[in-house]
Parts: structure tokens; C-alpha cells; sequence
């Protein structure tokens, strides 16, 4: 029987990307000699020092993927970036410091393209971080997550701690927000479509349809986090995106949504919503130099995947 050597605490472990990690992990990506444990703001609260410092005393991770974050759409960062610097920036330190003091030999954080300057040139990568200001419809979100790339890099300086980041581009599947004022432009348009569908109206979206955005499976992503805790051992972030030749705009997203989900009624996009960023094309290069065969789910194929999981579960997906 082969000794368990991992313990691997998933923070955030009940949302998009940790639902994920659990079912890559169920359905056989897992390995005999790690044990998974997900826990979710019901088990602690990570703005307190001295509850996510009991928490890791309770579970004594070898291991951990740090997805605990206050997450929200365009809107409702636009009204509460206060919010989301300060809830950000205490979770992130809470986390990395109980590692560091716990002796946790690996954290892999989750970061966000939306961290990358709105002042750029595209592709983005990963050196191109803190060369400016981020958008500033959500500048607290991104800089406190940029905080993530410093913090790991102070770690690895002064204590030799292995603590890194991944910057997934959109992320969507099953168990996502499909809250329409707060969630994410996706599954935003995946709760509009089903109601648009059940009255008989036009489908609504918001701003002009253009903005391009790069969205990758959640499932997919999961399977690339398992390989990066297992095999990645650089400080600096690595990006987790589909290539830049499959980025979609909303309008064919939002196409890609009624065809899943059987919608016949007329797109109709509201101007005088706004657009945010109109694109944040991120390069996968130093992904494919170390996994040149990863192959990602086709997108038509992942939203019908999704808009099914939605259907099958709406009575709790909306909420």
C-alpha cells in the first residue's frame, strides 16, 4: 500500500476551479501518494490571521493550491474595488505566511490576466506583470493579486519557499457564478439565454459584443494545475490559456451559447453597457515549450458541456 507523502490543501476548494481540481482528481487524475483535502469559507475565514492559522495547524498541508479570492464580474468591481483590495490582500498574505510558518514545501496561487497593464502590447506574458497600471475598473483586484508575484518571490528570497502562481485566462464550466449582475461575462450569458429561452424574448447583452477574450475550460485548467504543483518549480507565474488564435469575442461566445442551448430568439447588445477592457490577448508560449501536446477542450464542446451542467442543476447554479 503506498505511504501518502502529500497533503494538499485546496483553498477555495468548493468554487469554479476547485470543483474542478476534485472531479480531475476523482475520475483518476489523482495519485495513491496524495491525499486532497477542499475546504471552502465555511471551514475558515481567511481574512482572519488566526482562523487560516488554525486551519492549516488542522489539516498540516505538504502541499497547497490557493484559490481563495473575493471574485466578481465587470460590474461589481467597478463598484467596490475598496472592497476587493482589502478582502484580497489579507486573504493572500494570510495563506502565504500560515505556509511559510507551517513549512509547506509548495503553494500554487491563482492569479488573473486581468492583473496585466491596460496600457500594452499584445501578446501579454509573463514578464509584463508590473510594467503599469491595470484597468481601472478593477484595479483593486488586480494589484492585490499582483501582490501574490512579490509575496512568492520574497518567500522563495528570504526563506527558499517554493510558492508560485498560474495566470489563467477566463475561466468557465460547471459549478461557476452564473449570477447575471456580479458573475462572469460567460456564465452570465449561460443564466440569460435560459431565461430569454423560458419567456419567449431577445437575448440581452450587455456592451457591443466585440471585446475578444480568451476562455478556457475549468477542467482543463484543473488537469494544468496538477501538473504545475506536481512539475513547474519557477517562482515567476506561468500563464494557463488556450493559444491566442483561439480567442472568441462575446457576440460569437454569445452565439456559442444559444446554439448550445437551443435558443431561437434575436441577440440584441445594449451600447450603453460598457465593454471593459476590449482584449487582454495572453501568449501560452512557455506553457507549450514545457507541455507542446496539452490538448485543450474545443470551446463549442466545453459550453455545451457547461450549458447542460446549468440546465441539469439550475435550481442551485442560479443562486
Amino acid at each position: 500500500m503506498t505511504e501518502v507523502t502529500k497533503r494538499i490543501l485546496v483553498t477555495g476548494g468548493t468554487g469554479l476551479v476547485g470543483r474542478a481540481i476534485e472531479k480531475v482528481v476523482a475520475d483518476g487524475e489523482g495519485r495513491p501518494d496524495e491525499e486532497w483535502i477542499f475546504v471552502s469559507s465555511r471551514d475558515a475565514d481567511l481574512t482572519s490571521s488566526s482562523e487560516t492559522k488554525a486551519l492549516f495547524e488542522r489539516h498540516k498541508p505538504t502541499h497547497v493550491i490557493h484559490l481563495a479570492a473575493m471574485v466578481g464580474g465587470l460590474f461589481k468591481n467597478i463598484r467596490s474595488n475598496l472592497d476587493f483590495w482589502r478582502t484580497n490582500i489579507h486573504i493572500n498574505d494570510n495563506v502565504l505566511h500560515s505556509a511559510h510558518e507551517m513549512g509547506v514545501q509548495k503553494v500554487v496561487s491563482c492569479l488573473s490576466t486581468c492583473i496585466f497593464p491596460d496600457k500594452t502590447t499584445y501578446p501579454i506574458d509573463e514578464t509584463m506583470i508590473h510594467n503599469g497600471p491595470p484597468h481601472s475598473s478593477n484595479f483593486g483586484y488586480s494589484y492585490a493579486k499582483r501582490m501574490i508575484d512579490v509575496q512568492n518571490r520574497g518567500y522563495s528570497e528570504q526563506h527558499g519557499r517554493r510558492f508560485t502562481a498560474v495566470i489563467p485566462t477566463n475561466v468557465f464550466g460547471p459549478h461557476d457564478n452564473f449570477n447575471i449582475e456580479d458573475g462572469h461575462v460567460l456564465p452570465g450569458l449561460i443564466h440569460k439565454v435560459y431565461l430569454a429561452k423560458q419567456s419567449g424574448s431577445a437575448l440581452t447583452v450587455w456592451g457591443t459584443g466585440k471585446p475578444r477574450r480568451q476562455f478556457i475550460y475549468s477542467l482543463d485548467l484543473a488537469r494544468l494545475f496538477l501538473w504545475v504543483l506536481r512539475e513547474y518549480d519557477e517562482v515567476e507565474p506561468i500563464i494557463l490559456s488556450v493559444g491566442e488564435e483561439d480567442e472568441v469575442s462575446i457576440r460569437e461566445a454569445a452565439e456559442a451559447i444559444a446554439e448550445a442551448m437551443e435558443f431561437r430568439g434575436e441577440l440584441v447588445f445594449d451600447t450603453t453597457k460598457s465593454d471593459g477592457q476590449f482584449k487582454k490577448t495572453a501568449s501560452n508560449a512557455k506553457l507549450r515549450r514545457y507541455l507542446p501536446g496539452f490538448q485543450f477542450t474545443p470551446f463549442r464542446k466545453a459550453v455545451k458541456e457547461t450549458c447542460a451542467w446549468f440546465n441539469a442543476n439550475y435550481a442551485n447554479a442560479r443562486k
